[in-house]
């Protein structure tokens, strides 16, 4: 069984070989730029706003309204809370973030728990929301559901903190299962390039950012 990540499968979905050296070999590193820099940055912004009071930033100033609002939600609160799920014969347990029998990983931006309600909220500095993956939103709601058995409804969002679109979808605890195999054919694929050790390249139009150089897809990046 192998683990996994909403990240690490998009990235096996995206370039098999890029993968494989990523995750498998570990021969490679990829590198992170500017905009992840900047994601990194208003992350901690708004956890330590929410979580100490600490004042936003000036540069971040644009993002005070909407996190003085989740901040004021009632509840209780977690802020970057790491999640690991294992499959068991029965359905999925929660389990260490680390643990050896750890299946999918998880790291909720924000969770606020209110009884038998929650509301589940993840940070994106994209510049809009033309590319919102809802299936992001569906797995962390499944994990939040393994681990609190209390929860039955989880209203989630996308945010894009930039230009303060929210991408919205409210998530039921009877659909956990659904929640959890949102990338059920990428998981088989997964499983079988780690049987047979195939890990095919794929060509896209993020090649030139690849750090995978030794590939025939491989070209330099467009300045």
């Amino acid at each position: 069984m192998t683990a996994w990540s909403y990240s690490s499968i998009k990235t096996f979905d995206q370039c098999p070989k890029k993968y494989y050296h990523l995750r498998v070999a570990k021969d490679v590193k990829d590198e992170p730029g500017e905009a992840a820099d900047y994601g990194t940055a208003v992350h901690l912004a708004a956890e330590e706003y929410i979580r100490d009071g600490v004042p936003i930033p000036d540069k971040f100033a644009f993002m005070r309204p909407i996190v003085e609002k989740l901040a004021a939600l009632p509840g209780e609160k977690y802020c970057e809370l790491k999640l690991g799920v294992t499959k068991a014969s029965w359905g999925y347990d929660p389990c260490g973030f680390f643990g050896k029998e750890v299946w999918y990983r998880g790291i909720v931006d924000l969770l606020v728990i209110d009884g038998d309600r929650a509301w589940m909220i993840d940070y994106k500095t994209g510049k809009n929301a033309k590319y919102a993956d809802m299936k992001q939103l569906d797995l962390m709601a499944g994990a939040i559901f393994v681990k609190f058995p209390q929860v039955q409804k989880i209203k989630s969002a996308l945010l894009y903190v930039v230009s303060n679109d929210l991408i919205k979808k409210t998530h039921y605890r009877d659909e956990l299962d659904s929640y959890m195999e949102v990338f059920g054919d990428q998981l088989d694929r997964l499983e079988a390039a780690m049987d047979s050790g195939v890990f095919n390249a794929k060509s896209g139009p993020l090649c030139g950012w690849c750090p995978v150089v030794d590939c025939a897809h491989w070209r330099p990046r467009r300045k």
